[in-house]
């Protein structure tokens, strides 16, 4: 015990230096704000932010894991910001969705987060400045793309900053936590596809009522004494809900892709990758004659999604994910040249590869 309590002291100790450190750090932070304000620079750099934790995960060499690395100075930078000017950041709600929790994995939270109710709402409200980005679902490795986020692009001139990917893990939660109490499940319609099987063979007979959200799934729950949700960790210490099973999704490998939009783009990063929207004329040949200059290149097409242009029939919008920044001269060139074939092409952001 001897031994124990002195490890427990140099821990001690330790946790006393990085408080420290962590204080002489905001003094250089609110010295860099000032040099800002005078200057009337932006306080949130994306960049700055992405180098410092490549540089600190890079360098670390010793039992601390790089994700626990990266987790914690996410929190560190948003803290630190929120010493400059809280970030005011917008996210298709409400509070406890994935995309709330997709948000907060980006920004930290220390970030002035603004629910809305639909994912007009965030594009509106990043447009009008009420926020200064915004959160979207765009793709889920199951259930696939996410059409009206691709549509919102067509009505606002916004682009992408950072897309985030985080891995979805459903959970069945109720007030009891006890599974033979369950008369009913609440469920949100993407995520109820995504546990199809696990409900089928688990939950026989039992009705699942579809939700506006998994977060609004959780909320009804929690006025009931026999009915269950599916939902987030997020959602469980929300509405104060118990696990009746955890990870009950169908596939393990359950990934949402989210965009982080904003009014301007960022500057290259070096692992980047660039989204374009355009259309063409409805002939024989005409998607493969107006994707050859990328293939010339050499420049990776990563998807591919069509959607109907909504303004004539039979025509289509082409959504692109390419590797490289918009600044490199062999993609500008690609776009310039693709330019001439189409109807209408427009360039959505240049952003980092696979977000942190």
């Amino acid at each position: 015990m001897g031994e124990i309590k002195r490890l427990r002291s140099e821990i001690d100790a330790i946790d006393e230096e990085i408080l420290k450190l962590l204080n002489k750090r905001s003094d250089v932070v609110l010295e860099v704000a000032d040099r800002k304000r005078d200057k009337n620079a932006k306080f949130y750099s994306p960049e700055r932010e992405q180098q410092i934790i490549e540089r600190l995960t890079a360098l670390n060499k010793g039992h601390f894991p790089n994700e626990a690395i990266k987790a914690i100075y996410r929190e560190i930078l948003s803290a630190s910001l929120s010493l400059e000017e809280p970030l005011k950041v917008s996210y298709f709600g409400p509070v406890a969705t994935f995309t709330h929790l997709a948000a907060l994995r980006h920004f930290g939270s220390f970030a002035e987060f603004m629910p809305m109710d639909s994912i007009k709402g965030v594009f509106e409200a990043v447009d009008s400045g009420k926020a200064e980005f915004g959160v979207v679902p765009i793709e889920n490795s199951t259930e696939g793309v996410i059409s009206y986020t691709l549509d919102m692009f067509m009505d606002f001139d916004l682009k992408i900053t950072a897309e985030i990917m985080l891995e979805v893990s459903q959970n069945l939660l109720s007030k009891s936590g006890d599974k033979g109490r369950i008369r009913k499940i609440y469920s949100h319609p993407p995520a109820t596809s995504q546990c199809r099987r696990w409900l089928e063979t688990n939950m026989t007979g039992i009705p699942v009522i579809e939700a506006t959200s998994t977060a609004k799934a959780a909320e009804l729950a929690s006025h009931e004494d026999n009915a269950a949700a599916i939902a987030s960790e997020l959602a469980a210490k929300v509405y104060n809900l118990n696990f009746v099973e955890s990870g009950i999704e169908d596939s393990k490998h359950n990934v949402t892709r989210f965009l982080v939009i904003a009014k301007e783009s960022y500057k290259k990063t070096g692992r980047d990758k660039t989204s374009i929207m355009f259309s063409i004329k409805d002939r024989p040949g005409a998607l493969y004659d107006i994707l050859t200059p990328f293939k010339k290149a050499k420049i990776n097409l990563t998807k591919i999604e069509s959607r109907p242009s909504r303004r004539k029939a039979w025509e289509y919008i082409f959504f692109v994910d390419m590797e490289g920044h918009i600044e490199d001269k062999k993609v500008s060139k690609a776009i310039e040249v693709m330019k001439e074939g189409c109807l209408y092409l427009k360039v959505l952001g240049s952003y980092p590869y696979g977000g942190q």
